[in-house]
């Protein structure tokens, strides 16, 4: 289970450093990334942790729900069963996408693309970190989240990656796994799936669209050079840039009301409330700054815009979630 790898959370996951050629046909052995720092760039750690900390959000808010403290041994049991299953669907993804990624600069020097670490190797990690992590999930929580988890780390491997090279639909087939891990921290705690938790999934979906769209304007020629189908990477850029700009608009317009849901289920109370309208105005105002690149689409400021909307949107999960978390009806804080 996990956010979408060709659109990272923080955009910038796989911008590691490639290998320093020091003469022709041959490689400067100290800049080879040893099999520690390929795991870990398997394991993709940014990502990973942003799912964790979104799943933990559902956690804590669906414990508080049931008259209970989330700070206890079965929490720590739930994250980490989550993240195991979080890493397993990493791996898979780079072992389906390793041809794909040697074409693009950012991913090249990813361990399966570069061939340091062989298929066969990386199936069985990712696979045995899935089935795993799911059946471990199952045993210390529950089967729905056991369940939702499994159907998570399905939907981002073999539904969504390889839609990436078929039709720009990817981008909205992949915001449902993207979109699951608040909902697994909340079935995790209540072993049931409720409207609280739903609400904290159509948060993390609806975020997902300007952020996405942010990320893809900013690598169009890495992910065009691919094959990968986005709606940046459309022709004509004039066009893409118009559906590009309408999709972030679109939801970030609907983040506002969805950011409220939490307060109309009485989850959180009325700061939160405050808190998330005045984020949600500012996500919407930065779409508009990137609706800017309508300008001049293949211009340098057109990346600037882009670049900006990127960076607000992963500052505002985690704020959002923060305040949603210190403003919990039931709450231990404060």
């Amino acid at each position: 289970m996990t956010t979408r790898t060709g659109h990272d959370l923080a955009g910038q996951e796989d911008e590691l450093p490639h290998a320093t050629a020091t003469a022709p046909g041959r490689i400067d052995e100290r800049s080879v990334p040893s099999l520690l720092a390929d795991y870990a760039t398997l394991l993709k750690p940014r990502v990973s942790l942003m799912v964790v900390i979104t799943a933990a959000g559902g956690f804590y808010l669906g414990s508080l729900r049931s008259g209970i403290s989330p700070f206890h041994l079965g929490a720590v049991e739930a994250l980490a069963g989550i993240a195991v299953v979080t890493f397993g669907s990493s791996i898979l993804n780079q072992a389906l996408e390793r041809r794909t990624d040697t074409l693009m600069r950012r991913t090249a020097n990813r361990p399966m693309a570069a061939g340091r670490i062989g298929l066969a190797h990386g199936l069985i990690l990712g696979f045995l970190a899935v089935f795993l992590g799911t059946l471990y999930l199952a045993e210390v929580t529950n089967v729905i989240t056991g369940t939702l988890t499994l159907l998570t780390a399905v939907g981002y491997v073999a539904i969504y990656t390889p839609l990436k090279r078929f039709t720009t639909i990817n981008t909205f087939i992949g915001a449902f796994p993207g979109a699951l891990p608040p909902l697994i921290g909340w079935t995790a705690a209540r072993g049931v799936i409720e409207w609280p938790g739903v609400a904290l999934f159509a948060i993390l979906f609806v975020w997902q669209f300007p952020h996405f769209m942010a990320i893809g304007w900013m690598y169009r020629e890495d992910y065009a050079a691919a094959g990968i189908k986005l709606t940046a990477t459309q022709e004509p850029a004039k066009s893409a840039a118009q559906m590009a700009v309408a999709q972030a608009l679109f939801y970030a317009v609907i983040m506002i009301p969805v950011s409220l849901w939490p307060v109309a289920l009485h989850t959180t109370g009325y700061i939160y409330g405050a808190a998330a309208a005045i984020l949600s105005v500012g996500y919407l105002w930065y779409t508009l700054r990137f609706a800017r690149i309508l300008r001049d689409p293949l211009s340098s400021e057109s990346r600037t815009y882009a670049r900006e909307l990127l960076r607000y949107s992963v500052i505002f999960l985690p704020l959002l979630l923060a305040a949603m978390t210190l403003d919990a009806k039931g709450r231990l804080l404060f």
